[in-house]
């Protein structure tokens, strides 16, 4: 018994040693974006509320020791108009396990491309590329599920990751793997990005270029896709532009992008832009406007029901993050 017991002593001191080498934190966040708005799609209008991608996570880190860390991020998004959850799972948006460490990072499972993150999501900031004024027309054949990736740690001021997900597929069925690259360089307060992404015969390669001086933030990409809107559509360019002017805790926002016919299409060019207001109550919550349009050619259907269609929205709403 007394030997039983000294050995059961040993494994409590030797747990609560690891406990103490092993420091973790796991954090609950999230986000609540609804707003009421008037669209119009074509010649029908509806005016009610509408959800911006709500969402809320968890995640969390595992000091490893020796400069290894284990990590996690698990999101859900949900209706926040309605409370009803996303139907395609409850952890749709991510669910990815990593490792990092002085090599940099690997990443598994299902997260959203780092080509878009290095491009896009720069550009259309105003209500975070969310809702009825996100970018329509950019290009996005990347698959997020199944995925591995790695991320280089920074190269001064340089960062770099490759991303492969796998169709999981059975043999013969025609499943294609994707790839997805993409590159990010800060130095100061000019920001530089470029991304690349393939599915089958559908790509497309972007590249940015962001500047925050004073009060104002400038920011373009120019984007050349292949096939992703359009099957067989051929080569199209994108092009946004964008541009805020922050004075205290209001924000005046405006962008524009011009999507080109594809190659093979005649009449398949589009234009979008939004005018918006965001007014910070604290750094954690909005109230904000907006107006935003696409102009679509006869054979375009960006953001709407049928080809031709336009669309248009003016927005009131409120974006609480915690």
């Amino acid at each position: 018994m007394k030997t039983l017991n000294r050995c059961a002593l040993a494994a409590l001191a030797l747990v609560g040693t690891s406990a103490a080498f092993a420091q973790s934190s796991v954090t609950l966040y999230g986000r609540v974006n609804t707003s009421f708005e008037h669209q119009k799609d074509g010649d029908v209008s509806k005016t009610g509320l509408f959800n911006n991608s709500s969402r809320f996570g968890f995640k969390g880190q595992e000091d490893l020791g020796g400069g290894l860390m284990a990590g996690f991020q698990l999101e859900s998004g949900f209706d926040s108009s309605s409370g009803a959850s996303d139907s395609r799972g409850i952890f749709a948006r991510q669910s990815e396990v990593n490792l990092s460490g002085g090599f940099g990072m690997v990443r598994l499972g299902n997260f959203t491309s780092e080509s878009y993150y290095a491009t896009a999501d720069f550009i259309s900031n105003h209500n975070h590329d969310t809702g009825s004024s996100a970018d329509a027309l950019y290009a996005y054949p990347a698959r997020d599920v199944n995925k591995i990736a790695y991320r280089t740690p920074s190269l001064g001021g340089a960062t770099f990751e490759a991303g492969w997900a796998q169709h999981e597929q059975a043999s013969g069925t025609g499943g294609k793997n994707s790839m997805d690259l993409a590159a990010n360089y800060e130095i100061g307060k000019l920001g530089l990005g470029a991304g690349y992404s393939k599915l089958g015969d559908q790509n497309q390669f972007a590249v940015r270029a962001s500047y925050s001086t004073g009060p104002f933030v400038v920011g373009a990409y120019v984007q050349r896709d292949k096939n992703v809107f359009i099957a067989n559509g051929g080569n199209r360019t994108n092009l946004r532009l964008s541009a805020a002017y922050i004075m205290g805790v209001s924000e005046f926002h405006v962008n524009v992008g011009r999507a080109g016919k594809y190659s093979n299409v005649s009449d398949s060019a589009a234009t979008q832009y939004t005018l918006g207001y965001n007014y910070n109550l604290s750094k954690r919550t909005k109230i904000y406007t907006y107006y935003t349009r696409v102009n679509n050619s006869q054979a375009a259907s960006y953001g709407v029901s049928a080809a031709g269609n336009d669309f248009s929205s003016f927005a009131v709403g409120v974006r609480h993050n915690f």
